[in-house]
């Protein structure tokens, strides 16, 4: 075989082998909405808005180290939420919010993070990821799931607590693999509320570009590998209820994004998690800033993203 013969083969492998990689981690089931949206329900748009409006307009700032007042306030508005919903909610020592509806020994955590960065009132961030999360809960509150489904609002994602011990969802989530509690599926519910019609509006980490669009009008699922098989079940189930675009991929932990949310954590004991996203950074101008305010976020949308969730909720529980 000449020097030529071997470089070709060994393109034609390469290339196959990234052609595997894109079918097994990037290619999604179903197909993602397209068209003009029916409005979403009503009550649920006015809902949202109030949380958010509540989190981050009245209370602001939710910082465990600037703003510790307003964080326990937080804390207690999601636990006040839960409890009017007819749940027995629980403030754990990380300072979690958790409701729970009993089913067997399967469990389904959907999560969000209540924390800002300093100086951010945290509209998008994640403002928007709790009252999603909150209003699923509100939904299924009378629900009799086949599996356990708990709801949790998570402490200290955020700088400096981020990726250490310190976070909400690690103290979490290893407390759960001490007591060898079987969670099938975490969802990571992550700044869900600002998408653009504007060409050009959405940004990725590099390469990405070539396989996504450049318009940020959709919802993205991410994961890392391991949580794949996850990962396209929830989008099928998404895409078969929603009426909002979608996209999804499992790549590795390293690529900028994947990892930056409480998915991360239930990833270091074992568990198969993914995060639910608007991108933040990569479509929002006002991530971590001052200017990530209510007005900025489209409820509309949010609503839409939040009715697909729940009916991936109801896949994922078995409750019908």
């Amino acid at each position: 075989m000449t020097s030529r013969a071997v470089a070709i083969a060994v393109i034609v492998v390469a290339i196959a082998a990234v052609a595997v990689l894109f079918y097994r981690t990037l290619r999604m089931p179903g197909r993602s909405f397209r068209g003009a949206a029916p409005p979403a329900e009503r009550q649920l748009v006015d809902e949202l808005r109030r949380d958010v409006y509540t989190l981050a307009g009245t209370i602001g700032e939710r910082n465990p180290i600037t703003t510790p007042e307003a964080y326990a306030e937080a804390a207690t508005f999601i636990e006040e939420a839960f409890r009017r919903a007819g749940y027995a909610p629980k403030l754990d020592k990380a300072a979690n919010v958790e409701a729970e509806i009993r089913g067997n020994d399967e469990i389904i955590v959907i999560g969000a993070h209540y924390d800002t960065v300093v100086g951010s009132p945290g509209a998008d961030d994640n403002a928007s990821g709790v009252a999603a999360m909150l209003a699923i809960a509100r939904r299924f509150a009378r629900e009799k799931p086949t599996r356990t489904i708990r709801f949790v609002a998570f402490a200290n994602e955020e700088p400096p607590f981020f990726t250490t011990e310190q976070m909400g969802s690690w103290v979490y989530a290893q407390e759960c693999h001490e007591r060898r509690e079987h969670i099938v599926a975490m969802l990571s519910i992550e700044a869900v509320g600002y998408y653009s019609d504007a060409a050009g509006s959405q940004q990725y980490p590099a390469m990405l570009e070539a396989v996504y669009p450049s318009t940020a009008n959709f919802v993205a699922f991410a994961s890392n590998l391991g949580s794949r098989e996850l990962l396209q079940h929830c989008v099928e189930i998404f895409r078969r209820h929603a009426t909002i675009a979608s996209e999804g991929g499992a790549l590795p932990e390293d690529i900028p994004g994947i990892g930056w949310s409480d998915q991360w954590s239930f990833w270091r004991f074992g568990y198969d998690a993914l995060m639910v996203t608007d991108t933040a950074l990569f479509r929002n101008p006002h991530y971590h800033g001052r200017g990530d305010l209510p007005d900025t976020l489209d409820y509309e949308r949010l609503a839409r993203t939040t009715e697909g969730l729940i009916a991936v909720v109801r896949g994922l529980a078995r409750t019908g």
